[in-house]
């Protein structure tokens, strides 16, 4: 401030009658009395700023932004700062209006800047829009600045700008402004911004600053995805109208077929889709992975190639990493062994399934039902063959002891199931009382207790 005010005098004391306003000759303060003026004002509205007298220092500042754009960086954010201030209290649509015009300013004096360049600079002005003038066409104007920002350096991307991006495109679409192809293409677009921030090689001072970008882009990442999931505007028809025409053209292109298949895997009836096993084939081609096996698992069931089936959900377990896609995996092949009959291997699989994610019950529907289904071939005598239903029940009553969702369904299974329990008289007739330990034999192979009707 010293060396402002030092300058400031010396050219009070040497100035002519020569002026030239910095906005003028590209200096940053201007010449002559001009430059004194400027330099002035600078310190006058610097110390409001300091002092949050933003009423006062819109004067001095208003001088300084017009007439030496290029004084210094901050005149910016302090001008956004002293805009904000004064609309809040007037609601005078002037100070909207001048708060536009600072970022425009920005970008013509200042959107070179390395650090903070014109694609940084875009994606501010429409935070702010959305901030202060939530309409139909500010979401509109916002999200093509949005999309102008993605454009930029990937360091200078900020997490905001992504998740207003995606909101403000559901936000259109959910008044009919937008279609639902919008909603998806936006959202893929996201999706390779936020991938594009994690691979930039952003630097930062500590260690604690990275972990909490870090962990900001992956909120960012959560909630997109949330606001998509819960816009209702991905579904199989739309998906293919998307992505079906650029099939061809990609046949090839692994990122593409991985994306579009985790698309349709993902969505309702999208994994019966013809898209979806045609992705599935030429991704296994190239690079087989796990949702690309599931895809030609599920097209060899549709085609009745059960067999074929299995063998590509084998595939798919081996390859997935993340624990609850391979349970459910596991879930759909041990179905298909059910089909089949192959109660052993039914069981085994829905047992993978249900230790491969917590809290889920439907593994556990599904063994009581393999169970009570294979029931029958058990043992010699009748009531041997109706034991097996005491283990059917028991694991209906596991599945509604872990996943309060499927409740109702075991409810009606456990009266079901439990008319076949044998009667008290055959029971008694064998030496069995009730209430005892039993081993069930067979494929089932488990402890249980007995029941009478």
């Amino acid at each position: 401030m010293k060396k402002i005010v030092l300058a400031a005098s010396m050219f009070i004391a040497t100035a002519t009658t020569f002026a030239q306003k910095g906005v003028e000759d590209g200096s940053k303060y201007g010449h002559g009395e001009d430059s004194v003026r400027c330099i002035m004002n600078l310190v006058q509205y610097d110390d409001a700023v300091k002092a949050k007298d933003y009423k006062g220092a819109y004067e001095p500042w208003t001088i300084v932004f017009n007439e030496c754009p290029l004084a210094k960086k901050s005149i910016y954010n302090d001008g956004v700062k002293i805009a904000k201030a004064l609309y809040k209290t007037t609601k005078d649509e002037q100070y909207y209006e001048l708060l536009l015009k600072i970022y425009d300013q920005r970008i013509k004096y200042l959107g070179n800047d390395k650090s903070y360049p014109e694609s940084y600079i875009k994606g501010m002005k429409a935070l702010d829009i959305l901030t202060y003038k939530d309409t139909d066409e500010d979401n509109k104007v916002a999200i093509g600045l949005f999309a102008e920002s993605f454009k930029g350096d990937a360091k200078t991307i900020q997490p905001a700008f992504v998740q207003k991006y995606v909101l403000s495109t559901v936000n259109l679409y959910k008044k009919g402004i937008y279609t639902a192809e919008n909603v998806v293409n936006n959202y893929i677009t996201a999706g390779d911004v936020i991938t594009s921030i994690q691979n930039s090689g952003k630097t930062f001072k500590t260690e604690k600053d990275k972990a909490e970008f870090d962990e900001l882009v992956a909120t960012t990442k959560e909630q997109v995805d949330q606001i998509f999931a819960q816009s209702g505007a991905a579904d199989v028809e739309t998906l293919n109208n998307v992505f079906g025409p650029q099939l061809e053209a990609n046949k090839n292109n692994v990122d593409w077929l991985k994306k579009v298949n985790k698309f349709l895997s993902r969505t309702k009836g999208g994994d019966e889709s013809e898209l979806f096993f045609a992705t599935s084939e030429s991704l296994h081609n190239i690079e087989p992975a796990a949702s690309s096996a599931r895809g030609l698992a599920r097209m060899n069931l549709k085609k009745g190639n059960s067999d074929d089936a299995i063998s590509y959900y084998k595939q798919a377990i081996e390859l997935e990493d993340d624990n609850a896609d391979k349970a459910k995996y596991y879930y759909e092949l041990s179905t298909v062994y059910f089909s089949q009959h192959n109660f052993g291997g039914a069981k085994g699989a829905a047992l993978s399934a249900a230790s491969l994610r917590d809290g889920w019950g439907d593994p556990y529907i599904l063994l009581g039902k393999i169970y009570a289904a294979g029931a029958p071939s058990i043992g010699s005598e009748e009531w041997e063959k109706k034991a097996g239903y005491w283990a059917a029940v028991d694991k209906f009553y596991k599945a509604k002891s872990v996943d309060e969702s499927v409740a109702s369904e075991a409810n009606q299974l456990i009266a079901q199931y439990s008319q076949y329990f044998p009667n008290k008289e055959d029971l008694f007739m064998h030496g069995v009382n009730v209430g005892e330990s039993y081993t069930v034999g067979g494929f089932i192979g488990e402890a249980t207790k007995v029941r009478a009707k």
